[in-house]
């Protein structure tokens, strides 16, 4: 039960440690109902109509393919009717492409001579939909056949939430923390963890990487340079992966300079208002300043893309469409063509900490469901474009 007596407190330090108390038991007893027994999500079934549509197949194929043997069945079947897992989707994407004629066409990632693709997810305005718009992508990618690691550098934990770590009850293992520090770092690889998601590997973040961007002021005075640290770290697994996407703070600190840095692309996710507009303006600003100064060190950046992200899109919204319009006249292409909409799916979705991905159309509207996916596919299927481009395709 949660406590609803006034709080009394003698001075402001016991106050504030009262409300931080009431607040972490909500949590936790939200948590364990959510996530009971074990506090561990797990990813729903996918229907043989779901599953064909993500391999690309039509359901007569899927079908031929079990009656011949060279797909093995789900081990759920109901009433006649199959139902896959995360796991059984990515096997069968393994076998179809072993036989395929056309290289690529179940496992679209990297092939021999592509460099890694590295997203970094950026805007220093909360509200931004950034956090969500990472997930969505992650997710997208992973069931289209990407291996793509998830790299959480906001110290909030946003994205490692998503991600099925709940940084709320605090969580044992290291962060990617562990991997920039300047004392004593740890391998990248030992900071990486599996998810529930397959395909889907995490850099988990904890509340103790907002210590990065001290320790980062401090040794910069001493001449250490610091924007290195994440490329350098990323280098050490790349072979293992795709795609990797880096969800940044909301602010310009030393963790997005260093995320910017190690980006190969970069998505800036804004609201079509004029506030946001304004805030975006002052971030690019601000954004060329700071790649001037590591420019000037001797550094050449070069980006496949940077491109701007509309989120909470609400067509009907004629202040809105304006801004929208505005961004598209002012840079056509360096605007992500598909939007990710307002909708009340993605935003309940979000709540539970999950993507539209995970939630089954049954359990919501299904028009309201069918527009929210198909915003967040569209949004993911321009991305990918945009990855087999810089690969050369």
């Amino acid at each position: 039960m949660f406590q609803t007596a006034p709080i009394e407190a003698a001075s402001q330090s016991e106050l504030t440690s009262q409300m931080a108390a009431r607040l972490h038991t909500a949590l936790t007893t939200h948590l364990q109902q959510a996530y009971a027994p074990d506090q561990r999500k797990s990813l729903r079934l996918f229907s043989a109509t779901e599953t064909a549509e993500l391999l690309g197949v039509t359901g007569q194929f899927l079908r031929k393919c079990h009656s011949e043997g060279s797909l093995p069945e789900p081990e759920v079947i109901k009433n006649g009717r199959r139902f896959y897992t995360g796991e059984e989707i990515l096997q069968a994407r393994h076998l179809l492409e072993a036989s395929s004629r056309k290289p690529g066409k179940y496992l679209p990632g990297r092939r021999e001579g592509d460099k890694l693709q590295v997203i970094q997810l950026m805007n220093f305005k909360g509200g931004s939909a950034k956090s969500t718009s990472a997930i969505h992508l992650c997710h997208y990618l992973a069931l289209s056949g990407y291996r793509v690691l998830a790299i959480d550098l906001d110290p909030q934990g946003s994205l490692t939430g998503f991600c099925g770590i709940q940084t709320e009850l605090e969580f044992e293992g290291a962060s990617i923390y562990d991997a920039l520090r300047y004392e004593d770092p740890v391998p990248m690889s030992e900071t990486i963890v599996e998810t529930y998601f397959p395909g889907l590997h995490l850099a988990p973040a904890r509340l103790v990487l907002s210590e990065f961007e001290t320790e980062t002021a401090v040794n910069a005075g001493r001449g250490v340079a610091f924007f290195e640290k994440l490329s350098k770290a990323i280098q050490s697994v790349e072979s293992s992966y795709d795609v990797v996407v880096i969800d940044s703070p909301p602010a310009l600190g030393f963790l997005t300079l260093t995320g910017l840095y190690a980006a190969t692309s970069v998505i800036v996710p804004m609201t079509p208002s004029m506030l946001d507009l304004a805030s975006t303006q002052q971030f690019v600003e601000m954004t060329s300043a700071y790649l001037g100064v590591i420019e000037d060190t001797g550094v050449k950046l070069d980006h496949d893309f940077f491109s701007f992200l509309i989120t909470r899109d609400d067509p009907s919204d004629i202040p809105s469409q304006q801004i929208v319009s505005l961004m598209r006249a002012l840079f056509q292409d360096r605007v992500v063509g598909a939007t990710g909409l307002r909708s009340t799916a993605i935003g309940d979705a979000s709540m539970l900490k999950m993507s539209i991905y995970e939630v089954a159309r049954s359990e919501m509207t299904r028009s309201t469901y069918d527009r929210a996916k198909n915003s967040m596919d569209a949004v993911g299927a321009e991305i990918a474009a945009m990855l087999q481009q810089a690969w050369g395709r």
